[in-house]
């Protein structure tokens, strides 16, 4: 690509390709164009708040074209930004603690900086959680069952709401579809929003583990309120201005270094 393109003909690029292929991603952007990564996070941070674009997972879309991206995709998408945040995330995990883990991606790698644990239960709903922690020894892991969505490989409904009625723990680490100050997560399905409601209300500290590419996002319309105390785990590509609106409004933000160069 030519790199004496302008910031304005190369945003201007991105809605083509956008409308064109569907969706617009982080790393195919950001090679296509020569930039970095951070560059075409601000390009879409900007063309998302004009209303030209839709965020979705580690891109963005034409509006009316926003779907729920697979596990599949999302692993691809933002793996050192997601490691940055797991590792931080397991480093406030103390030995005899029980934890509650999400599904998801971030979730994922949150289980696997705790394979070597010893002396920790994690309760969980999140199939990429009891993979990573499949052989794990020295972790109990209970899982809440309940009706599998394929999309998320996560457990919903009203099984897992009973037996998550039945347990507590010390911290809870959600993941998100998106996260406002506002409204709070937003998922692309009620189920899902209900049961992160209900396990914020069963650990004494709650972690909402979220890419920068989330962050002011409204993809859905299904939302999880927030409560009256929570943590923002977020990585270093996060708009500032965005990190400011959470803090000023009581949220603890928490900003990741990622463990490579973009």
């Amino acid at each position: 690509m030519n790199d004496r393109l302008t910031a304005r003909d190369r945003r201007r690029a991105i809605v083509d390709m956008a409308w064109t292929d569907g969706r617009a991603g982080v790393g195919q952007l950001a090679a296509h164009f020569g930039v970095t990564e951070s560059t075409i996070r601000r390009d879409l941070a900007l063309l998302t708040s004009q209303g030209q674009l839709a965020r979705t997972y580690g891109g963005a879309m034409a509006h009316g074209l926003v779907y729920e991206a697979s596990l599949g995709q999302r692993a691809r998408e933002g793996f050192r930004q997601k490691q940055a945040i797991a590792a931080w995330a397991a480093e406030q995990i103390g030995p005899g603690e029980t934890v509650l883990l999400d599904a998801g991606t971030t979730t994922g790698q949150l289980a696997r900086e705790l394979r070597e644990r010893e002396q920790l239960t994690v309760v969980t709903i999140g199939l990429t959680v009891l993979n990573e922690l499949a052989d794990a020894d020295g972790v109990d892991v209970l899982c809440l069952g309940g009706r599998l969505r394929h999309i998320s490989q996560g457990l919903v409904g009203p099984f897992a709401e009973a037996a998550l009625e039945r347990v507590t723990a010390d911290r809870a680490f959600l993941g998100a579809d998106a996260v406002t100050v506002e409204n709070g997560i937003c998922e692309a399905n009620l189920e899902q929003t209900r049961l992160k409601e209900m396990m914020m209300t069963r650990a004494e500290q709650v972690y909402v583990l979220a890419d920068a590419s989330k962050l002011g996002q409204r993809p859905f319309h299904a939302w999880a309120r927030m409560p009256a105390t929570w943590t923002l785990v977020t990585d270093d590509g996060a708009p500032p201005a965005e990190v400011e609106r959470f803090r000023a409004a009581g949220v603890e933000v928490i900003v990741t270094g990622t463990k490579a160069a973009t």
